[in-house]
């Protein structure tokens, strides 16, 4: 099992998306159905990037610092 980084660029707005799942096709698809749960409907989205890959251990995490976002969105 895997720990997936995401970053969703959806009109002007990045944000990321963590998703655990056992391949990266599985990844993609759970980012697809966590995005529809979340606005409640099918967003079209411009770019769906991996960015970090993590074997899911006792410890493992992800820091999402604010700026870090901001600045890609640029």
């Amino acid at each position: 099992m895997y720990l997936y980084r995401f970053e969703v660029k959806k009109d002007i707005e990045v944000f990321p998306v963590i998703i655990a799942a056992s391949s990266d096709e599985q990844a993609f698809q759970l980012v697809d159905e966590e995005l529809e749960k979340y606005f409640l409907y099918d967003p079209k989205v411009d770019d769906i990037i991996l960015h970090e890959k993590k074997r899911i251990r006792n410890g493992n995490g992800y820091v999402l610092y604010g700026e870090e976002m901001v600045v890609s969105s640029i």
